[in-house]
């Protein structure tokens, strides 16, 4: 599969000295890749690092064979990065149709929300409900359905699973499993790591900053030493998550 994510040994973070470093990574199309680790791994840093969110970083960082490292935030959106954070996601006091509205598509705005709509009908029945009154997966719903938007190739997602509900997280791990099928590749970083890495192509292990392991999913949840470290039981975030 063609590779549209390259990272080649990319150090950032917030002042002289990086948080992350020496990182190289893949993400190819279509395809779910989950960042697992320690908490304090550097898990949420590089995942800003690729959006172009941090003061401080070297390396390559590579999307379609275009170089970001140089591009400010809104350049790299146009590229085909979508971005999902963990708080702050969507506008609490505007209503689900405002919080798309204000997004600056690619393409004809009003074609692409009408796409998103029907892609989330739950958005659709609650269109004119301000944000911060719709349920914690609605509002992950919506927080997609923003960063679609603007047609992506790959939509970063930084612990979307954050303060949900087991059945709430059920739902929206179901959103993230269909976002392969619309044509977007996924790179995730989520403290659910062993639920997250059961419907994952491949995933990274953190720690201190630095990938310790890389695999096929499959093969990172049949590690049992790495998994009793990093990955925790199914559906329980990790004890150092």
């Amino acid at each position: 599969m063609k590779k549209i994510l390259v990272l080649e040994d990319v150090s950032a973070g917030y002042g002289d000295t990086p948080i992350v470093s020496g990182i190289h990574m893949d993400v190819a199309e279509k395809e779910i890749v989950t960042i697992a680790g320690t908490n304090g791994a550097g898990k949420s840093t590089l995942i800003k690092a690729i959006m172009g969110l941090l003061p401080m970083v070297t390396g390559r960082i590579e999307l379609n064979g275009q170089n970001l490292r140089e591009l400010p935030v809104n350049r790299r959106i146009y590229q085909g990065i979508g971005y999902v954070p963990q708080v702050s996601n969507v506008f609490g006091t505007l209503t689900v149709l405002e919080n798309l509205q204000v997004v600056e598509a690619v393409d004809d705005r009003k074609a692409m929300i009408d796409k998103m709509l029907t892609l989330f009908p739950a958005l659709a029945e609650r269109r004119r409900t301000q944000a911060e009154n719709l349920s914690g997966g609605e509002r992950q719903q919506l927080a997609f359905a923003r960063a679609l938007m603007s047609r992506p190739s790959l939509i970063l997602l930084d612990e979307p699973s954050a303060a949900l509900s087991p059945g709430l997280t059920d739902q929206v791990f179901n959103e993230v499993k269909r976002l392969p099928g619309l044509g977007v590749a996924v790179l995730m970083v989520e403290q659910r790591a062993r639920q997250a890495l059961e419907f994952s192509d491949r995933g990274y292990i953190l720690d201190s900053g630095r990938i310790v392991l890389a695999d096929t999913a499959q093969a990172l949840l049949q590690n049992q030493e790495m998994a009793d470290l990093y990955i925790g039981r199914s559906g329980v975030p990790s004890r150092h998550s």
